[in-house]
């Protein structure tokens, strides 16, 4: 580190709190609870993103916003889409910090209400959607055209959670990722609440999810490695050890 370098000098005290704050197990327990106890009001509910319902903790918005900023990527895959928050917010990214780019989203079912609330908004300009099965063959060609001739690719995998359906996002996207970028699997804090906690509403529990498909996953391949100094800045995440780095 150079010396008297006040913006160097604050980066390494930085780095080395997170160090020291990712090997505080008892916080980990503690923000899982804080965690679960939120969800019973449906706590990621609570935010918007230029009008449009996101549901994220705020905490992954700003970590997706430091990648974004260092990588500039000019292409993002998202799987899902939902009210489109996040599409929204990707974009957003993009205009903001003059990155010559493209979201693309996909979803199996694209409502006419939060398709109709997307394409009217001022940031649809950077947006492609498409509706089908994020997995089949013809969907996985028709987004892959798009990574033709793009510099930075970032993979956010964000539809349906079960083990299964993740780890064919995986095998089908996760490569789409350039290397020194990310592929990012929300949700795996799934693998952290309790048994059977979303067993009764939802096709995904501890067991199956996208935790336990990462994990599948990068016992496959040596293209990525799990960044987890990302899990352990943001502490209170829904991207436990689901950000991976490409590396090869």
């Amino acid at each position: 580190m150079e010396k008297n370098n006040p913006v160097a000098e604050f980066f390494a005290e930085r780095d080395a709190d997170i160090a020291d704050m990712g090997k505080d197990s008892a916080l980990r327990e503690k923000s899982i609870e804080w965690m679960l106890q939120a969800d019973k009001y449906k706590y990621t509910y609570n935010f918007t993103w230029m009008g449009r319902p996101i549901i994220k903790f705020p905490n992954d918005m700003v970590v997706q916003q430091e990648l974004m900023w260092n990588l500039k990527p000019d292409l993002v895959i998202e799987c899902g889409i939902a009210h489109g928050g996040s599409l929204i917010f990707t974009a957003s990214m993009m205009e903001m910090m003059g990155i010559d780019g493209e979201v693309v989203g996909i979803d199996v079912d694209i409502r006419k209400h939060n398709r109709d609330e997307i394409e009217n908004h001022p940031m649809y300009k950077r947006i492609t959607m498409y509706e089908g099965d994020s997995v089949a063959p013809d969907m996985v060609e028709q987004v892959r055209k798009h990574t033709e001739g793009k510099k930075c690719v970032m993979v956010i995998l964000d539809s349906l959670h079960s083990h299964d359906h993740v780890y064919k996002e995986l095998q089908a996207y996760a490569e789409m990722t350039t290397v020194g970028s990310y592929c990012v699997l929300p949700d795996t804090f799934i693998e952290f609440f309790p048994k059977g906690y979303y067993s009764d509403t939802r096709p995904w529990d501890v067991g199956d999810n996208p935790y336990t498909a990462m994990k599948q996953y990068m016992s496959e391949t040596d293209l990525f490695e799990i960044d987890k100094t990302l899990t352990e800045k943001a502490m209170i995440t829904e991207t436990i050890d689901g950000y991976l780095k490409r590396i090869r």
